[in-house]
């Protein structure tokens, strides 16, 4: 029974560039329902998003429904985890990866 709350929302990628704009520190998990190891790390997001909720703004997009968006970032698996600051793309962790590698590249950033 899991009684845990998403506090991690997908979005399209028409929202995507206006959160951009709007967020100083954006995390985008990119992601699919079909795959294994997103699922891992889907967890670790929530939880970054908790820890770090009104500093730093963690999303969802399913590679799947954005194609463009995954191609524009030159990614060819997932998942993938990429990190901006005011706009600009900083940090990009492909693959399953700790927590503390997530965390600790948002930390460096506030």
């Amino acid at each position: 029974m899991s009684t845990e709350a998403h506090i991690v929302d997908a979005i399209q990628e028409s929202e995507f560039n206006t959160l951009l704009t709007q967020e100083k520190i954006l995390v985008v998990d990119f992601t699919a329902t079909w795959c294994g190891p997103c699922r891992l790390i889907s967890p670790l997001m929530e939880q970054l998003a908790e820890e770090y909720k009104g500093r730093a703004k963690v999303v969802k997009v399913d590679v799947d429904n954005n194609k463009p968006l995954f191609k524009q970032y030159g990614l060819r698996s997932i998942p993938a985890v990429l990190i901006f600051k005011d706009g600009d793309l900083v940090e990009k962790i492909v693959g399953v990866s700790p927590y503390e590698q997530f965390s600790g590249a948002v930390e460096k950033l506030l």
